[in-house]
């Protein structure tokens, strides 16, 4: 998949594509399909497609480690979001744990639990704001291009580990219907539909509606059911324009819904998952993006405008025992407008200079409720033994038999950004200079209160005390980030389809807050005015907030064609060393809330290679492999200096290697036979910033039988077949170690019409 994944050939634009992924055209002879260059590494001449908005028209031809999965990879490999590229890509992981809403990805060393995300995602050119959006169903997606290193000085804030574009069928390259189901283990369904018409020429028109259900994989001992049940649903609406005069228009709307128990937490030293109370998480996305672009004589215009609306709400029993401790309920609103204009020069024949020119703008306001509820227990263990045990005069109760700590945040945050490349090229030679300012403005009003009543009995003479409790945090935070992201890169042409490239940038990842932390604040706030020591006072001011993280990139790497554009490879080695690197945290002792910090400095050293090919006529190898030495180079919370331990949830090897290999029957009706397997490694992966935990690197094995023709696929396939035993996160809270399994073995049948 690195540039070039064997996809589907290029047909010329205008004509009426059947709709079948990796077919031929029809009458070529089956030795032609291998010789026609690959949709993903070519955009038509005419331009129906408004993709190549920042980059060029490879890139292959663009110093960066870039993936690209066509729509064959996508449909062969049963990709159904974004993560299910983890480890196929080089040194870029994204585990399945948690929700939707965790959307955790690590690249290169780099990545955060909650919060900002290390890499950006478009979807159709349009940025999302919200890293909680990340994990969604992908329907009618025709290719997802992952760029890695920092992609700062075009892409922004939170792209220091790089940014994965998504691009939805193009209703003017592509017509027709597609409809598809599927049925798998977990009692997991999903449906599709889609259809794609040319208006006239210049105007083409797309829709796609999609539904998924499942009953999960993971029991709740406590409750006797699955807590990891889902169900989605979405639909999106193209319309695209072509004028004769260079004019091109493109707005993509989509709604999307998905409710989801999740967080399939168990006991680390039991190994079951149990917890009472129920957690899960529900999301509505609402998405308009619109792009016009003029191409001129001597240069394009670009303008991307878009608007979002997410409102999500998580549920958690926040202790994961079957005891009754405490719960968190996060509800969230926000809305989110995005506007970037580029103006980028005319492609120059041979030698010569070109340039681009960007603005950026965006504003967001969230709306978040964040209540805790203690409850009986919580209240037991968290607040009145620590009372009791301070108080030599009186014991205390409480009086009702639960405690809540309510939380509400406003958080509107604005950016603007400008930002310029240019490039020179010169025989073999090609040079690049580039640079970015980007500034952002976020606050942050909090309101968490909390009443109560409880009641103290003096030891000496049982004089009772029934007394209200009260306690209130209001106040405003402020933040501004300013940074200079400079580029520079140098590319060498060793000849058709292959280079030796070298670059350096520098990357980060804009600061926040810890709201989650207020709970622990409102407590300890509560215990003061009893009279008893909550443990050291927080100041709200260093607590709550934690600064950007910034990183150096440097890298040499390539691209080689050979046999005729046959086998192609990229490969990568990378140094990054990172200052304030973000890690999540708990807090010390029986605390509710995480919060995040900025570690000191961190250094990530590795490589990566990838290679496809078509080693006989009808049978493809693609192979992957990445490495990464990630480590504290300065780090010391106080308890414990941990320089020279590996950074925790960092992969340190990615492996893949998949085969497919296509057998024709010789009967019309029926089409090709595809046989495919493949294996996917990672690890190992440090748990905590001691490293005394680990997940050793495992293997996971698949494998599919698929029947391919021009009007309809059937697949069936299986994945994790050997049935490897693996967690995909582990975490400690209020003293306890708790941990996610993978998915266990799973079989899935596919049919897919294409009218």
């Amino acid at each position: 998949m690195a540039g070039r994944t064997g996809d589907r050939p290029a047909y010329k634009p205008g004509n009426r594509t059947t709709g079948k992924t990796g077919a031929r055209p029809h009458g070529a002879p089956s030795g032609v399909a291998a010789a026609l260059p690959a949709a993903d590494t070519v955009v038509e001449a005419d331009g129906i497609r408004i993709t190549a908005i920042k980059q060029g028209l490879s890139l292959r031809d663009a110093p960066v480690a870039a993936t690209v999965a066509g729509e064959r990879t996508l449909e062969r490999g049963a990709v159904a979001a974004v993560k299910d590229l983890s480890a196929r890509t080089p040194n870029f992981h994204i585990p399945d744990y948690g929700s939707r809403m965790t959307s955790s990805i690590y690249v290169r060393g780099l990545g955060a639990r909650i919060d900002q995300p290390v890499m950006g995602m478009n979807v159709d050119n349009v940025p999302l704001l919200n890293k909680n959006n990340y994990d969604f169903d992908l329907a009618d997606v025709e290719r997802i291009e992952i760029l890695r290193g920092p992609q700062s000085t075009l892409y922004g804030r939170n792209t220091m580990g790089g940014v994965v574009n998504v691009y939805t069928r193009s209703p003017l390259a592509a017509q027709g219907t597609r409809l598809g189901v599927e049925y798998g283990s977990g009692n997991t369904l999903r449906l599709r539909a889609s259809t794609h018409h040319a208006l006239r020429e210049s105007h083409g028109l797309g829709a796609a509606l999609w539904y998924g259900r499942s009953d999960g994989f993971f029991t709740n001992e406590a409750t006797g059911r699955r807590c990891d049940r889902e169900e989605s649903g979405g639909a999106r609406i193209k319309y695209q324009y072509r004028g004769e005069r260079g004019l091109r228009i493109e707005n993509t709307a989509s709604v999307s819904l998905l409710a989801q128990g999740g967080y399939p937490y168990a006991s680390a030293l039991t190994g079951s998952i149990a917890y009472d109370d129920p957690c899960s998480y529900d999301r509505l996305f609402v998405s308009d993006g619109l792009t016009v672009r003029y191409d001129g004589a001597a240069c394009s215009v670009a303008s991307v405008t878009s608007y979002q609306y997410t409102h999500d709400d998580m549920r958690l029993d926040q202790d994961f025992l079957p005891l009754p401790y405490f719960t968190l309920r996060q509800d969230t609103r926000q809305h989110a407008v995005t506007q970037e204009v580029v103006v980028r020069s005319r492609a120059a024949e041979g030698d010569g200079y070109g340039w681009l020119c960007g603005l950026f703008g965006f504003y967001s306001r969230s709306e978040m409720q964040a209540p805790v509820l203690f409850k009986e227990r919580g209240i037991e263990e968290l607040i009145l033994r620590n009372a009791n045990a301070h108080d030599p005069e009186y014991e205390f109760s409480w009086l009702e038999p639960t405690l809540a700590l309510d939380s509400r945040f406003r958080t509107p945050d604005a950016g603007l950004a400008l930002y310029h490349e240019s490039n020179y090229r010169t025989g073999r030679w090609h040079f690049t200079l580039g640079v970015r300012l980007d500034c952002e403005h976020v606050r942050l009003h909090y309101d968490s209160r909390t009443a109560s009543r409880y009641r103290a009995v003096r030891r000496s003479d049982g004089m009772t005390l029934d007394l209200p409790l009260e306690a209130t945090l209001r106040g405003t935070l402020r933040q501004s980030f300013a940074q200079v992201l400079p580029k520079a890169a140098v590319r060498f042409e060793l000849g058709r389809g292959s280079d030796l490239y070298a670059s350096v940038s520098k990357g980060y990842k804009a600061g926040g807050y810890n709201t989650q932390m207020f709970s622990d604040i409102l407590q300890r706030e509560l215990m003061e005015r009893m009279g008893a020591p909550g443990g050291a006072a927080y100041d709200i001011d260093r607590v709550m907030t934690y600064r950007p993280e910034k990183s150096w990139n440097y890298e040499l790497g390539g691209h080689v064609t050979a046999a005729a554009g046959a086998v192609r490879g990229d490969f990568a080695l990378f140094r990054i060393d990172c200052r304030d690197q973000q890690l999540t945290v708990f807090p010390d002792g029986t605390t509710t809330g995480r919060m995040m910090t900025n570690a000191g400095r961190t250094r990530s050293l590795g490589g990566e290679a990838s290679v496809t090919a078509r080693i006989w006529r009808r049978l493809d190898l693609a192979l992957a492999y990445g490495y990464t030495r990630a480590v504290f180079r300065r780090y010391d919370d106080g308890r414990c200096d941990y320089r020279g331990k590996s950074i925790p949830y960092a992969p340190e090897h990615t492996a893949s290697a998949h085969m497919a290999w296509s057998i024709p029957t010789g009967i019309g009706w029926l089409g090709d036979v595809v046989l495919a397997a493949g294996a996917r490694g990672v690890g190992p992966i440090r748990w905590n910033e001691q490293n005394t935990l680990t997940q050793p690197f495992y293997v996971l094995l698949d494998a599919s039988v698929r029947l391919e023709h021009p009007h309809y696929t059937l697949d069936l396939r299986g994945d994790n077949l050997c049935g490897t035993h693996y967690d995909t996160f582990h975490f400690v809270s209020m003293g306890n170690a708790f941990l996610q399994r993978g998915r266990p073995r799973t079989f899935r049948i596919a049919l897919n019409i294409h009218l």
